[in-house]
């Protein structure tokens, strides 16, 4: 027996993503239900090879149903979500709405798996943010070993984590590049994004942070260790899909960059990259369709008593998003449910 489960948000990228990655782990699923917006209504998409309609969200019943991924944005989830939740159905959300919620756990699979039987409080599960997700299945083995005092994070996130419209804006200005007779004025992003990179996601807050830089900081305390100090920088590059980072590290004690390595190597969800040599990194182009968090450049860091530098990549729509809300839905079942 396998689950009853609703994709809301499916048109969108991270909707369809779901929808696929559900299919290729072969997730049990005895009946599916995919919801948008009332003016996408009949749109069909893709679950491994059926092809399914889209129902509008407005009025679903969510009785019978086990568990909701939800890839709606936060505004649409406030309204939604509680709906689905008292109707017994877990939602599983993308969106930041919960992520700060004291009675919602924010899950990483690989990282707080544990954490997961909070959800019964308000019967809702919080995605992280993307940039956070993969940094955090980086941090936790290392963590595990040496104890994480400081991090030191600079970001190179990919127009997909703007959605549709981010990719797109990227698409048209490179065109008109190229082609002088055209003008693709910034609208999704502060300034040009084609050919340029824009130290600025989310909104500004006023002690000069963005809440992008924010949401890393409060994010990878609840999901690894509130003693763990915080600071990034996040960026916005001309990159379609695949969000890099420059991460630095200080540990209470000595570790050694080869004993790094090799802890990275043995840890769930990492595939470690990491030859001295042209090429020997893997970059945002190369990890796209993967479930893996790719790291690199892993070398000591002559500058602090205890320090580690790497290069960690991943696919944003999926370990970012997508991958990590079915990887939450397969813990829900094997420590939970428990069906299929």
């Amino acid at each position: 027996m396998g689950y009853k489960i609703v994709v809301a948000g499916a048109t969108g990228n991270v909707g369809r993503e779901m929808l696929n990655i559900l299919a290729e782990r072969q997730f049990p699923v005895d009946e599916i239900a995919v919801l948008a917006s009332r003016r996408s209504i009949g749109t069909e998409v893709s679950f491994g090879d059926k092809t399914l309609k889209t129902k509008d969200i407005e009025g679903f019943d969510f009785t019978g149903w086990d568990m909701a991924l939800f890839a709606i944005g936060s505004e649409a989830t406030k309204k939604y979500a509680p709906i689905a939740a008292k109707a017994g159905c877990v939602v599983i959300d993308n969106s930041s709405l919960y992520r700060y919620d004291a009675d919602v756990p924010l899950i990483v699979p690989e990282v707080n798996p544990e954490a997961i039987t909070g959800y019964s409080k308000k019967n809702i599960i919080a995605n992280p943010n993307c940039s956070t997700a993969q940094m955090v299945v980086a941090l936790k083995p290392l963590h595990d070993r040496a104890r994480i005092k400081r991090v030191v994070v600079s970001t190179y996130q990919a127009t997909s984590g703007a959605g549709k419209e981010g990719v797109d804006e990227l698409w048209d200005q490179t065109k008109a590049i190229y082609n002088p007779t055209d003008e693709v004025p910034p609208k999704k992003f502060q300034k040009q994004i084609a050919f340029n990179v824009i130290p600025h996601i989310d909104v500004f807050m006023e002690d000069g942070s963005t809440k992008e830089e924010w949401k890393m900081v409060v994010e990878t305390k609840k999901i690894v260790d509130p003693s763990i100090k915080v600071t990034a920088t996040c960026v916005r590059v001309p990159v379609f899909v695949g969000h890099a980072e420059s991460v630095n590290i200080e540990f209470e004690e000595f570790l050694d960059e080869d004993e790094a390595r090799d802890i990275l190597r043995e840890a769930p969800g990492i595939m470690v990259v990491d030859k001295r040599e042209d090429g020997g990194y893997v970059t945002p182009v190369e990890c796209v369709g993967d479930f893996a968090t790719f790291i690199s450049r892993i070398r000591q860091d002559s500058t602090i008593e205890n320090g580690i530098n790497l290069w960690c990549v991943s696919d944003n729509l999926r370990k970012g998003a997508a991958l990590n809300a079915v990887q939450i839905a397969e813990t829900l079942g094997n420590r939970v449910l428990q069906k299929g």
